[in-house]
């Protein structure tokens, strides 16, 4: 077979695929994005403490 309709077969083949997906809702996909931000906040609170405190310690037991 030729490239070409190597490649036309791929892309129906993808097309039909995309036609299966169950797509989320527009609820469900602003509340995912709100909850992966969150935690994403959360862990850089979380990080930012971290650092915080390993710097006191060097600086106080170390320098």
């Amino acid at each position: 077979m030729t490239l070409y309709y190597n490649l036309i077969e791929y892309f129906k083949g993808s097309r039909a695929e995309l036609k299966k997906v169950v797509w989320p809702t527009r609820a469900e996909t602003v509340r995912y994005t709100l909850l992966v931000i969150g935690i994403s906040l959360g862990v850089a609170v979380i990080l930012g403490l971290f650092d915080i405190l390993f710097t006191y310690i060097i600086k106080t037991f170390l320098i």
